[in-house]
């Protein structure tokens, strides 16, 4: 793509004092002539290159314009790069990787040996989310709804939405858009999305940016006070923080947070088997005695 290529030669043109249009026609697989349009293309856009004949000439960047070289010093190629391969660990395409490739033209070391920083945005869930992102990217760029199953708490539920935003929070990936049938905003997880149709196009509405705040998605509607064994202070401080806790004269840690629902909490006591016991809210600790009566029944 021609705006593919035109980064590609900037980027080179900031690393290098002066570059050939034969090199660069080699370098992106183009005529000579491709190439000098693409310069122009530059020049027109502001970039103010210089191209000198004979036997040292070549193409640069203009002297008094070097203080904008610094524009991308080796940390940024290189912070710019790592978050380039966090895309590609989701992208069934490697298109990421090509443009990798593309930016660090000139610059190979930040391919090999300077790469200190691995993300990996795909969780357990790469084979399917895979296809659920490219479909979603898509239907964002082209203005296409998308129509799915959604498997929430509640039931399964048929939808419809205007997809507006990827967004990948809380090691998990979501869509955000607008919901035909609750008529407002929605934040599906994908996980939980599956039949994906791409379907009508849309045009496009003002877009508020959701409220990701804990506090918004994950509010404290109960406070609780949980006496923990030692053996799970790794849990403790894995899920919720060293601050979560305090070490009682027993060895035992109590702990204190809020929970947003009463499952959650009867859930989350429970999976500690006799390693816990709920304090506060006293209410629910004879949901948890009925929960683990109905698992002795049944076993």
């Amino acid at each position: 793509m021609k705006l593919d290529r035109m980064i590609g030669i900037l980027s080179i043109l900031l690393q290098r004092e002066k570059v050939t249009a034969p090199y660069l026609a080699e370098k992106f697989e183009v005529s000579r002539r491709t190439i000098n349009r693409d310069i122009e293309a530059l020049c027109m856009a502001g970039i103010p290159l210089v191209t000198e004949q004979g036997k040292n000439g070549g193409i640069s960047i203009m002297e008094n314009y070097k203080i904008d070289k610094t524009l991308l010093s080796m940390s940024d190629m290189q912070a710019i790069l790592a978050g380039l391969r966090s895309l590609d660990s989701v992208s069934g395409t490697n298109r990421y990787a090509r443009l990798m490739e593309k930016l660090s033209v000139g610059a190979s070391n930040l391919l090999s040996g300077d790469s200190h920083i691995l993300i990996d945005l795909s969780a357990w869930h790469k084979e399917s989310l895979s296809p659920k992102i490219e479909l979603l990217h898509s239907a964002i760029l082209s203005a296409k709804t998308v129509r799915f199953s959604y498997f929430a708490p509640k039931g399964e539920s048929l939808r419809i939405i205007e997809p507006y935003h990827l967004i990948f929070q809380w090691s998990s990936w979501y869509v955000w858009g607008w919901c035909t049938e609750r008529q407002d905003f929605r934040l599906f997880k994908l996980n939980r999305m599956t039949s994906l149709q791409i379907e009508a196009s849309f045009e496009k509405r003002p877009v508020p940016l959701p409220d990701l705040s804990p506090k918004q998605i994950f509010p404290d509607v109960y406070q609780v006070k949980a006496k923990i064994q030692p053996q799970y202070q790794w849990r403790l401080i894995e899920e919720y923080g060293p601050e979560s806790f305090t070490q009682q004269p027993d060895g035992s840690l109590l702990f204190s947070s809020g929970f947003t629902d009463k499952t959650s909490i009867v859930c989350w006591i429970a999976s500690f088997g006799d390693g816990a016991e709920l304090l506060e809210p006293v209410q629910f600790r004879k949901d948890i005695l009925e929960f683990a009566e109905g698992i002795c029944r049944k076993y």
